[in-house]
């Protein structure tokens, strides 16, 4: 017969004590010793008690025949309760055929990119994009104008992760550059909002476009055209208005080819001698000059081409209607 004070009877009982689930008192009343020590709370678990006072979760499993080591938190931090069910969490991703600690690292690989990927952040990255996009591309005026249409939102939306910002959240920032008159600005942003989400759904960092229910939200602006003949019986009278136009010559010459090529001023503005093929009839913009980038070629059959003249080597990469052309007497 072996009595209490027995020195096998003590080891047994010891062995009994650590193999038993652990409990919250056990955990406080656990002191550090001059090595790290395990209390054991089952299916893998631990509790690492370190010389420096600290109280460790960690798991023990097998993944494919290698044993490998989760860390689960620190107690108090996580408490027992909490760090049992992460211990069965873990042990179903097992089950699975999964590592753990590989979809922990994953799970803080993911955090960490919505952390970063902020809308300021996106709406940066989706503008340079399209200003690189080839045939696509922003042309430098509708870039900047973009960027500074999108920076407006940025003290209501620009530092939220992207994955959090709720319809709302974009209206009201919309909504505020629409109380200052600024209409089409308002319904534009929304627009360039909604392809900054939509970027970020195609690039894995959101699941849909919050902006998607809010078509109609903003109040559309009056549309105001430009005076327009449209009685064809008038169209004679322009043509002759022009012919009488007494102002500046170059002016004259461009209003006079206007009606024949039917291009945007700003491409008959800035047009080159190199653009014009006498020979051809034919007038190229080139693409980079184009809204769409892609050059666009006009065919000119009327005798206006005629008051082109013939270009000389002297003015062929000259523009035509700069002030260096004003003054040029070969005009």
């Amino acid at each position: 017969m072996r009595y209490p004070h027995d020195r096998g009877y003590l080891r047994r009982i010891t062995i009994v004590l650590t193999t038993m689930a652990l409990t919250d008192i056990a955990i406080r009343n656990a002191k550090p010793g001059p090595k790290a020590t395990k209390l054991a709370d089952g299916g893998g678990m631990f509790l690492l008690v370190t010389p420096a006072g600290g109280k460790l979760w960690r798991l023990k499993y097998r993944v494919d025949g290698r044993e490998k080591l989760l860390a689960i938190g620190a107690y108090p931090e996580i408490g027992l309760s909490t760090a049992r069910k992460l211990r069965e969490d873990a042990r179903a991703l097992i089950a699975l055929g999964r590592d753990p600690s590989r979809e922990k690292q994953r799970a803080k690989v993911k955090s960490r990119l919505r952390a970063e990927s902020t809308f300021a952040s996106i709406a940066a990255e989706y503008c340079a994009k399209r200003r690189r996009d080839g045939e696509k591309a922003w042309a430098p005026a509708t870039a900047s104008r973009s960027e500074y249409l999108l920076s407006q939102l940025n003290a209501s939306i620009g530092r939220l992760p992207i994955n959090e910002i709720e319809p709302a959240d974009v209206l009201a920032a919309t909504r505020k550059i629409e109380s200052k008159g600024n209409l089409e600005s308002a319904r534009r942003t929304l627009q360039l909002a909604s392809s900054v989400f939509r970027y970020a759904v195609a690039t894995a960092r959101l699941g849909s476009d919050p902006t998607r229910d809010l078509r109609g939200a903003l109040t559309a602006p009056t549309v105001t055209h430009y005076g327009a003949i449209t009685d064809a019986t008038r169209v004679g009278e322009l043509l002759r208005a022009l012919d009488g136009y007494e102002g500046q010559g170059l002016t004259k010459f461009a209003m006079q080819i206007a009606p024949h090529v039917f291009v945007r001023p700003g491409e008959l503005r800035h047009a080159n001698w190199s653009e014009i093929d006498l020979d051809a009839r034919l007038s190229t913009i080139p693409a980079e000059k184009m809204k769409m980038r892609k050059a666009h070629h006009i065919r000119c059959r009327d005798r206006r081409m005629n008051s082109f003249g013939r270009s000389d080597q002297s003015r062929a990469h000259r523009d035509m209607f700069s002030r260096r052309s004003a003054r040029d007497p070969d005009q």
